[in-house]
């Protein structure tokens, strides 16, 4: 992923963030915050034909060195690719990165509803670890998160 693919990537996170399955976000950030709060070595995007399919990134679960090999990840798909193998593809990318580039666990945060990241998720490995109930809430309604973790 490079600066030049944010038009397409923020597109793709607004239309996750648009469903209201994928994200308490109500807006994608802007680039320098996205930027600024995910690991650079560690993004990727799916491209078929010129057109950005869906990408993948970890981001720093905290400041702390002794959790430097602790990441969160996120992984969205245009909708018009749902369903093709493009998520598997973004997350198996990912976790060589992630392997190669000294990290030990990976995070992923979702709502329990999201069934296909739930999949996607087990399939590649993680195991679920935690449920936040009502965490906090999106449109004025309480939601609850799960916590999916992958040891490498």
């Amino acid at each position: 992923m490079s600066a030049e693919d944010w038009p397409a990537v923020e597109a793709i996170y607004a239309e996750g963030i648009a469903a209201r399955g994928a994200t308490f976000e109500t807006e994608p950030p802007s680039y320098a915050a996205f930027d600024g709060s995910h690991l650079a070595e560690h993004r990727f995007v799916a491209v078929e034909d010129g057109g950005l399919l869906g990408w993948a990134v970890l981001a720093p679960t905290s400041s702390r060195a002794c959790y430097a090999g602790v990441v969160e990840n996120s992984v969205y798909v245009a909708e018009s690719a749902r369903g093709r193998g493009v998520g598997r593809t973004l997350m198996e990318a990912l976790l060589e990165s992630a392997r190669t580039g000294g990290i030990w666990t990976i995070h992923a945060g979702m709502f329990p509803e999201n069934a296909a990241s739930v999949a996607l998720h087990e399939s590649l490995g993680f195991r679920l670890v935690g449920r936040f109930e009502r965490i906090a809430q999106l449109d004025d309604v309480w939601r609850d998160t799960i916590v999916l973790e992958l040891r490498l």
